[in-house]
């Protein structure tokens, strides 16, 4: 019998009182995984490549952004971890802990700098080097055609995401990516969290091209944009060149390439706050603006009926065509997971005449349940909320027909504090508690049948960060931003990871693996500040 969506989601509310639905092990090492599951970690071009201005990079949406002083601390991805110069010491980094892949992205205006035409030799240059590098380490490349990193050159052409001339043109971006690098690239994502940046940028105007309309914009100046339909038209066109670029994949390449394609999305969990009917419904439709409205057009081929009920004739359309092109056009899905949150539903939501992505959810979130928080809030103000994972995995498992996944974000930020000496910024205790709890809550979904297929930490070395700039810290290497090199240290938890790797086990809280990572010539690595071969 198939559950009710309600049902199930308000089922698997319960994961976080009922503690033995999630498997308790103390030790923990790859080998408690499946046979082939993919271990890696993660960054995007933007926040790690650096070299803004060089070697024929054009702009893209987030360069003038950060030149304006947008960020909350005023910093740019000019630098960044200069991964354009230091990518073969990263590789080799990866290599020395163990990492089966790493995940990173295109810069589309350092590969095609006006966003359509000429390839840029010495872009196309630097992603075959890398993946050549990763390649010969044994490392598996795993790549994002899309990180946020808009070319500016097409926002000014004919305003980016918001015209359907955006479909043709990632459908040639995607279909270069494939001929050049396809022959070594075997894993491919479309976007990274679409079902974010809609919001973040064309709603309250938050991030580039920050556009938004009163009374709905929180950060932007709401000269522009229209809070009410953009979101929507933007994940419209986002859904459609996905389909494009899927489409031209599997005609031109994937035979011969014998590769996979997906997407990814930001994975939230929610919860009820109570156990009544309002507050329920308000849970399945928050579910349905934030993962349905782009997982459910491509497993099922349209919105969510939620959505379409709520938004109305604000909400685009798909052709038949569109919808037969959308409908499982993915090989695996992609999830980055960090939050899970109580719902409450917002009563006569419905009423209100102007409404906008967030008005439209009819719902609110919270952290809080009767003064006790759902999870430890970590540095970044967020819940830690391992058991969320477990549970979101069992809804794709029931909901969507089990697919393929790949856990490809999930990790913890730490503030940036400078005052710290460099034993004590490494020192990472709630970084590597927070990895090795998320990790035993997936072994646990696996073990009740998730097919997910791999997973990655956020971040490989520290980044610019989206969201805070340089003022969080999510890289199991810390990054000296400081110094002209960017020198690269080892944290505690980077430790940690890699004898987890090696099918070491270790259990963090009975063990001081800061003081006895240097163990013995037969691992063929010791940890200190970095890492070293032997």
């Amino acid at each position: 019998m198939r559950i009710r969506k309600r049902e199930l989601l308000f089922f698997w509310s319960l994961i976080g009182i009922l503690s033995t639905l999630q498997a308790k092990m103390n030790d923990l090492s790859r080998d408690d995984f499946p046979p082939g599951f993919i271990f890696g970690a993660g960054t995007s071009a933007y926040q790690v490549e650096g070299a803004a201005a060089e070697d024929g990079r054009k702009p893209s949406i987030w360069d003038p952004y950060t030149h304006a002083g947008k960020m909350l601390d005023g910093s740019t991805g000019d630098v960044a971890a200069d991964q354009y110069h230091h990518y073969k010491e990263d590789v080799g980094l990866m290599f020395e802990m163990g990492l089966d892949a790493y995940r990173f992205s295109i810069s589309w205006s350092r590969l095609i700098p006006d966003g359509r035409g000429a390839i840029n030799p010495k872009g196309l240059e630097y992603y075959n080097a890398l993946i050549d590098e990763l390649i010969r380490h044994g490392i598996e490349p795993h790549i994002t055609l899309y990180h946020f990193d808009f070319p500016q050159s097409l926002e000014d052409a004919y305003g980016g995401w918001l015209s359907p001339q955006i479909i043709e043109d990632f459908r040639a971006y995607a279909e270069v990516c494939f001929k050049e690098f396809g022959d070594r690239v075997k894993y491919w994502t479309t976007f990274n969290e679409p079902n974010a940046f809609p919001s973040l940028a064309y709603d309250i105007g938050w991030w580039p091209p920050e556009r938004c309309s009163y009374p709905f914009g929180f950060f932007g100046n709401c000269s522009d944009g229209n809070s009410t339909v953009e979101p929507y038209i933007v994940g419209h066109n986002l859904l459609l060149s996905h389909a494009a670029a899927v489409e031209i994949y599997r005609e031109k390449f994937q035979a011969k390439q014998k590769g996979f394609i997906g997407i990814t999305i930001l994975g939230i969990w929610f919860v009820p706050l109570t156990n009544s009917s309002k507050d329920i419904s308000a849970t399945q439709r928050t579910f349905d603006f934030f993962n349905g409205w782009f997982v459910e057009p491509i497993v099922h081929g349209d919105y969510p009926s939620s959505m379409k009920e709520v938004v109305g004739s604000r909400l685009p359309t798909f052709t038949k065509q569109e919808r037969e092109k959308l409908r499982g056009s993915y090989d695996f899905i992609g999830l980055n997971h960090y939050n899970t949150f109580y719902v409450y539903n917002l009563s006569n939501h419905s009423a209100t005449r102007q409404r906008d992505f967030l008005r439209d959810l009819g719902s609110n979130l919270t952290d809080v349940r009767n003064g006790i928080p759902i999870g430890k809030r970590g540095p970044s103000g967020l819940p830690v909320v391992p058991w969320g994972m477990q549970a979101l995995l069992e809804y794709f498992k029931q909901s969507y027909d089990n697919p393929p996944i790949i856990i490809y974000e999930n990790g913890y930020g730490l503030k940036n504090n400078e005052s710290l000496s460099l034993p004590d910024a490494l020192n990472d205790t709630g970084r590597l508690e927070y990895l090795h709890d998320y990790l035993e809550s997936l072994l646990a979904a696996i073990r009740n049948g998730s097919n997910t297929r791999g997973y990655f930490v956020w971040s490989m070395v520290d980044a610019f960060e989206f969201l805070f700039g340089y003022q969080i810290r999510y890289g199991l290497y810390y990054v000296d931003f400081k110094g002209a090199n960017r020198e690269r240290h080892a944290t505690r938890s980077a430790g940690w990871y890699t004898k987890f790797l090696k099918g070491r086990k270790y259990n963090y809280k009975h063990i001081d693996l800061w003081k006895r990572i240097s163990v013995s010539k037969e691992d063929g690595i010791h940890i200190s500040t970095s890492l070293s071969v032997d």
